[in-house]
Formats: structure tokens, sequence, C-alpha cells
């Protein structure tokens, strides 16, 4: 087990801090040691306590968590916890470990202790596996958008790249290998058909015989078709049965 985390919550809304609360007591080695509800009494708080993460809105009555941090030092993680997605290039900008939007789950509270290397289950289990109602944050053609896992289509490797297709039209490169992303997407909803390609099967029209043994899936959303190889054709068959 992991030593615990001290962890400490600001947020303005009282139904806020309560509904994270909630979820952090889920986790064995996590240790709420203060809450505030406001930028200067977090402020006065943290002359007295040293929490190893701080939970942080955004957008509060007079002073923002952003002015919040430029008043005090600390030495713990920044985690923003907020309903608005505005702030994530400058949350980032200020050397936040991670941008949560409201209202949080229990899975990704998971993956940010994750990106932290203190998540409280064993590493060999996938604990940064995302939910398909998950939405992430990640570099898109040279620039920061979120993602919203439930719309990709299909994802094609490129080298250490990929290119994520989108309902949204969208095509866009991203810094991630096609392994990194079947690590994470939930395995119920997306299925790796050939060592270049991982799709969504929500998207799935129609699964035609190809040649050799392999298939052609048609897409919903998006022209052309992708080949599923034998080997895979059988995994996913193993998986539907």
């Amino acid at each position: 087990m992991n030593k615990s985390l001290k962890c400490m919550i600001v947020d303005d809304e009282k139904l806020a801090r309560e509904d994270l609360k909630s979820v952090l007591r889920e986790f064995d080695n996590i240790e709420i040691v203060g809450e505030a509800d406001s930028a200067d009494s977090a402020a006065n708080l943290l002359k007295t306590i040293e929490p190893d993460i701080l939970f942080l809105d955004i957008q509060m009555p007079g002073k923002t968590g952003f002015d919040l941090l430029a008043e005090v030092q600390t030495s713990a993680k920044i985690i923003f916890v907020t309903a608005y997605d505005e702030y994530a290039i400058k949350a980032f900008e200020v050397s936040a470990q991670d941008y949560l939007l409201k209202p949080v789950s229990k899975s990704r509270i998971e993956l940010a202790l994750d990106h932290l290397g203190t998540s409280e289950e064993n590493k060999s289990i996938q604990l940064n596996q995302l939910d398909y109602n998950d939405t992430i944050f990640v570099m898109i053609n040279n620039s920061y958008q979120f993602l919203k896992i439930s719309t990709i289509i299909k994802i094609i490797a490129a080298g250490n790249y990929s290119e994520v297709y989108t309902n949204g039209k969208q095509k866009g490169l991203v810094l991630k290998s096609l392994r990194e992303w079947e690590n994470r997407l939930p395995n119920n909803q997306f299925v790796r058909v050939h060592r270049n390609s991982v799709i969504n099967l929500e998207f799935v029209e129609k699964i035609e015989d190809w040649f050799n043994y392999s298939y052609k899936i048609h897409l919903k959303g998006i022209e052309g078709t992708v080949i599923m190889s034998r080997r895979y054709a059988l995994k996913l068959k193993d998986k539907l049965a």
C-alpha cells in the first residue's frame, strides 16, 4: 500500500466540495486534510498545512484559483477541478498536474493519481483506463484540444503518432502510439482489428468478407473501410461471444 496522500480541496460551492470528498473517500491512500471556500481562506489554511495534492477550482467569487497560486508558495501537486474547459491551456502553463471537468468520476481521479505515480493499486493493473464518456485533453495537430472518447470512430497508427477520426468529421494527428491508446481506451468498446488500427464498435455499420480470411469493416460517419485481419477477427469473435 502506498503512503497516505494529504489532499486539500478549494471550491466556493459546498456541494462540489462534498461530491469530490465523496469520491476521494473511496481511496484508502487519500487523506483529506483541509478544505476552503475561497482563495483567501485557502491561502490562510496553506500557512498551517502542507498538502501533497491541491484540488483547486478556478472560477470563484473574488479571486480565482490562478490568483491563489500566484500568491502562495506550495509544493502541492495542483489538480484543477472546474466546470469550464476554456482555462485548460493556462492551467498547464502554471504546471498543473491535471485538469478535471465536473462532475468528477472515480475512474478520472484514478487516472489523475496514476499520472502522479501514486495510484492506490498495483501498477500492473490498468487504472489509467478511460471511461467511454470521459473527455481528455491532448495535443491534436499541434494544439491542445479536448477530445471526448465516445466521439472516436477509429485510430490509425502513424509511427509514434496516431491519426484519430471522430464523428465530428475531425481527423487529427496525436502524439500517442496505438498501443498507448489500446491500453487506455475501454476495451469493451474499442478493439484492435489490425496491427495498425483500433475501432469503436459503436460505429460499426457492417462487416464483409474480404480475402485470405480477412474482412472489410464499414464504419458510420466516415468514408472508406478498415481491414480486419484473420488474427484479430478471431479475437473479436471471442469478445462478442
